[in-house]
C-alpha cells in the first residue's frame, strides 16, 4: 500500500483559490469546511492530513496580500488539529511547527498532547522557518542564516525526542511512543537532519529519475545513521486537477487560472527566490543575478534551474510558477498511472497530494483516483490500524532507556 497525505490548505493551494466560486472564501478560517475536508479525506482512506503553517506574513506589497488568503486567514494548526481528532478516528493528523520560533519543551508537550487526544495521530513537521516577517514577530530584524537555523534544529530534535523517550516502556500504562516526525528539506543540510530523524519526508521532485535518486539518496543517508531504510517514507508532491475527461479536467484548469492577478504572481515568483523585488527589472527580460536565499535554498535553486533551462522570462517564469505546471491535469487513470510509474519505479512511498482549489480538486481525487489505485491494489480500502505509524508501517519508537540498556 502506498501512502497518501493530503495536504491541505483550506482555502486551496492556488494563491486565487479564495476566489473560486465553489469554496468558500473565508475556508482558512471556517472550521465547517476544514472539517468537511478532513472527514472526506478519512472517508478516502488518506493516511495523514498535513497543514503547513507561518508564523508570521510575509513582508510583501499591501496589495498583494490584500489578493491572497493563504497567509493571513489561518488557524494555528495543532490547535486546529486537536479540536478535528475528536471528529475523526483513524485519519493522522500532521501540523507544522518551527525549531526557530519554538522552545522543546513547549513543542514537545504540545505535540504529546496532540498524540495522546488522537490515540496516536499525531505528526510534527519539523521545519525552520522561512522568511523576515516571521523572525519580526520573535524580536528579530531579519530571519535566522540558514546554516545557524539548520545548527538549532539538529539540536532542537534531539532535545524533543529525548523528552519524548523519557518513560519506559511499560512505566506507564499511557504511554505510546511519540509522534511521527516529517520533514521537507532538500538542502544539503535539510538531508543530513532528515536522513537521520525524521519518519516521513516531503519532496517537490517531479521527475521518475530524480525521485529516484532523491529517494535512493535518503535511503543510503539513513543506512549509514543505523536506520532501517524502509522506515523512512519518501512522498514527493502531487498537485492535481482532475475531470471525468481529459477536456473536462482542463477546463478547470483553465477557469481556475483566470482568478489570477499578474501582480501577485510577480510577488510569488520574488517569494520562492529568496525575498527579491522583481518590479524593477523588465517583466520581458531574463531574470537578474540573485544572491544565495537565506529561506528555502532547494526551492531557489529549483527556480533558477527551470528559467535557465527553458529560457524564460520574469513574466514566463512567474506565470508558471504560480500556476504549478507541476500540476497534474488529466483523469483518474492518468492520475493512477503516474502514481504507479513512480511506486514501481521505486521513485516514492506514495505521495503529498496537493490540491489546488477546494473542495472540488480533494473530492474528484477521492471520486475518481482512488477508486482507481484501490483497483490496481495501491491504496486501502479500509483502515487496518488506529495510529498514524501503523497507517505507514512504521515501528513505535523505544524508549531511552531501552535504548540504554542495549548499549554496552
Amino acid at each position: 500500500m502506498i501512502a497518501l497525505n493530503a495536504f491541505l490548505k483550506p482555502p486551496g493551494e492556488y494563491l486565487a483559490a479564495w476566489r473560486h466560486p465553489d469554496g468558500p472564501a473565508d475556508g482558512g478560517v471556517n472550521i465547517a469546511h476544514v472539517r468537511a475536508l478532513v472527514e472526506r479525506a478519512e472517508r478516502a482512506r488518506f493516511d495523514a492530513v498535513f497543514l503547513a503553517d507561518l508564523v508570521g506574513v510575509p513582508l510583501a506589497d499591501a496589495d498583494v496580500l490584500s489578493r491572497v488568503s493563504v497567509v493571513n486567514d489561518s488557524f494555528e494548526p495543532t490547535t486546529l488539529l486537536a479540536a478535528l481528532s475528536a471528529v475523526t478516528s483513524h485519519i493522522g493528523l500532521i501540523a507544522t511547527a518551527s525549531t526557530t520560533y519554538n522552545e522543546p519543551y513547549h513543542l514537545a508537550r504540545t505535540f504529546a498532547s496532540l498524540d495522546h487526544l488522537s490515540g496516536g495521530r499525531a505528526g510534527w513537521n519539523l521545519v525552520t522557518s522561512l522568511n523576515d516577517g516571521e523572525a519580526r514577530n520573535f524580536g528579530l530584524d531579519a530571519h535566522v542564516p540558514h546554516a545557524e537555523r539548520y545548527a538549532r534544529a539538529e539540536e532542537f530534535v534531539d532535545v524533543v525526542r529525548g523528552l519524548w523517550a523519557g518513560v519506559d516502556d511499560g512505566a506507564l500504562t499511557r504511554h505510546q511512543g511519540h509522534p511521527v516526525i516529517v520533514q521537507a528539506g532538500a538542502s544539503e543540510a535539510g538531508k543530513a537532519l532528515a536522513s537521520r530523524v525524521a519518519d516521513v519526508i516531503f519532496t517537490h521532485h517531479g521527475e521518475v529519475a530524480a525521485a529516484q535518486g532523491f529517494r535512493a539518496e535518503i535511503r543510503e543517508r539513513a543506512r549509514a545513521h543505523g536506520r532501517d531504510p524502509d522506515h523512512v517514507k519518501v512522498l514527493p508532491a502531487l498537485s492535481t486537477i482532475t475531470g471525468r475527461t481529459r477536456a473536462e479536467a482542463e477546463d478547470k484548469a483553465a477557469r481556475m487560472r483566470e482568478l489570477l492577478h499578474p501582480r501577485v504572481a510577480l510577488e510569488d515568483l520574488g517569494y520562492w527566490l529568496g525575498g527579491v523585488d522583481l518590479t524593477p527589472y523588465p517583466l520581458d527580460g531574463p531574470l537578474p543575478d540573485l544572491p544565495l536565499s537565506n529561506q528555502s535554498r532547494s526551492t531557489q535553486a529549483r527556480v533558477l534551474d527551470r528559467a535557465r533551462a527553458e529560457g524564460l522570462t520574469i513574466r514566463q517564469l512567474a506565470r508558471q510558477v504560480a500556476d504549478d505546471d507541476r500540476t497534474l491535469v488529466g483523469t483518474g487513470t492518468e492520475i493512477a498511472d503516474h502514481i504507479e510509474e513512480f511506486v514501481r519505479a521505486g521513485a516514492a512511498d506514495g505521495f503529498n497530494v496537493i490540491f489546488p482549489y477546494l473542495p472540488g480538486t480533494l473530492e474528484d481525487f477521492a471520486d475518481l483516483v482512488v477508486p482507481e489505485l484501490q483497483r490496481r491494489g495501491l491504496h486501502r480500502t479500509e483502515y487496518t490500524g488506529r495510529t498514524l505509524r501503523e497507517h505507514l508501517g512504521l515501528p513505535r519508537p523505544r524508549s531511552g532507556y531501552a535504548t540504554a540498556r542495549e548499549t554496552p
